[in-house]
């Protein structure tokens, strides 16, 4: 098998959709056999449908996983070391929308669902691969995805900013107490990507309203990604860690202010909570502005 990522094995969370399974087909072209983790189950087993017309149905496995569930990280983790005897990666990719509108409206459950979702998975993803790594003794790469969100205001809902921000620093904290043991911990901080989660149905709605604020000439994609994926799991990126890699199209360099932050702003007419593509859908109601 050649490739960049030749005899390596990853596990990829939120691998059935987005961003996520543009990394799984990257990783399984670049000779990596892949762990899927995700939720939704119909994208699932449509993600391994696509594999096996690919014709690398032997080097993929998919897990529904709750990934806010210790049980399901553990055993999502233990799926790659007992069918392929080994664990050199982690892409603790999985993510929603989360809690959205004013803060004097959103409520704990929503708050709590949105930090489990996005940080308490990378947390656990990061706790059960490095165990894995450690006993190996041979190193490994561990990615999360942040966001230019979790950067600064404007760039997103402040529950899914203030989550992003602590995936940003777990990665910088995490990566100086895994360095000896030669594992690498990075995290991919995506701007506008095209993705489900991103246009939530309504694509060319939410393209035109992006294109207002991302400098170059087009949106981001799962594979752009997938790209930088890539290079942080391979042998290329061996003295690369505790960094937070922008892939954004000059966003964050422009300034975002993406929704604004006025009572015309979008993204304050309205409160709930955001699933994305875990297929639980969403609770959306209106507020008084």
């Amino acid at each position: 098998m050649s490739g960049r990522l030749a005899n390596k094995v990853a596990v990829i969370t939120g691998g059935a959709s987005g961003m996520g399974q543009a990394t799984v087909y990257r990783f399984l072209a670049e000779g990596a056999s892949v762990v899927i983790g995700d939720m939704n189950e119909e994208t699932g087993a449509a993600t391994m449908a696509a594999i096996g017309q690919k014709g690398m149905a032997d080097r993929a496995r998919f897990m529904a996983t709750d990934v806010a569930e210790e049980a399901d990280i553990e055993a999502l983790v233990n799926r790659a070391t007992s069918d392929f005897g080994r664990l050199d990666c982690i892409f603790n990719n999985a993510g929603i929308g989360g809690a959205i509108g004013p803060i004097t409206q959103t409520r704990v459950d929503e708050w709590d669902f949105t930090f489990n979702v996005l940080v308490r998975s990378v947390f656990l993803g990061i706790k059960h691969a490095a165990r894995v790594m450690q006993d190996q003794g041979e190193g490994g790469s561990i990615i999360s995805t942040s966001s230019i969100a979790g950067l600064g205001g404007g760039a997103g809902p402040h529950a899914y900013s203030a989550a992003k921000g602590a995936v940003v620093n777990l990665t910088r904290a995490v990566s100086g107490e895994l360095a000896r043991h030669r594992i690498r911990v990075n995290a991919i901080a995506p701007g506008v990507i095209k993705t489900p989660l991103f246009h939530a149905g309504r694509p060319e709605k939410a393209e035109a309203l992006a294109m207002q604020t991302v400098p170059w000439p087009r949106l981001g994609t799962g594979d752009d990604i997938a790209a930088m994926a890539v290079f942080l799991a391979s042998d290329e990126a061996e003295y690369v860690s505790g960094q937070n890699m922008v892939v954004d199209g000059g966003v964050l360099a422009n300034g975002p202010d993406m929704w604004g932050t006025g009572p015309e702003s979008p993204m304050l007419r309205k409160a709930g909570v955001t699933r994305g593509s875990t297929g639980l859908g969403n609770d959306i109601r209106d507020v008084e502005v």
